[in-house]
């Protein structure tokens, strides 16, 4: 059985604070299984971002793990392409959750391997 999203978002956001970098839940969707996607803003104009891996990316071993993936290709890219992104997925996905992390490393604290 896969984590409810609302209680992952509300453990990363604590891993990020022990982790000494700020992040906030810009965005609150489905609280059962809302799609996630993280923002890593570096504080320099631009920004990593990270959504639900595709399901071939997925461990049959742990099948109810979260895997991300970068959801844009060069990474980082400036602010506004990914906030033009997330505005086009919000219109595909109305619940999903967004959580922006603030670290000038770019470091995203996300568990799964990123693919």
């Amino acid at each position: 059985m896969r984590l409810k999203s609302g209680i992952w978002v509300a453990a990363y956001l604590r891993r990020c604070q022990i982790e000494g970098a700020a992040a906030v839940l810009r965005r609150r969707g489905a609280e059962e299984a809302g799609a996630i996607f993280i923002k890593v803003s570096r504080l320099d104009g631009t920004a990593d971002l990270y959504g639900p891996a595709p399901q071939s990316a997925f461990d049959e071993a742990r099948p109810s793990e979260r895997a991300f993936s970068p959801a844009l290709k060069n990474l980082p890219l400036p602010e506004a392409d990914v906030e033009n992104y997330l505005t086009r997925q919000l219109r595909f996905d109305p619940d999903l959750w967004i959580v922006e992390v603030e670290d000038r490393a770019g470091r995203h604290f996300l568990d799964q391997i990123v693919r």
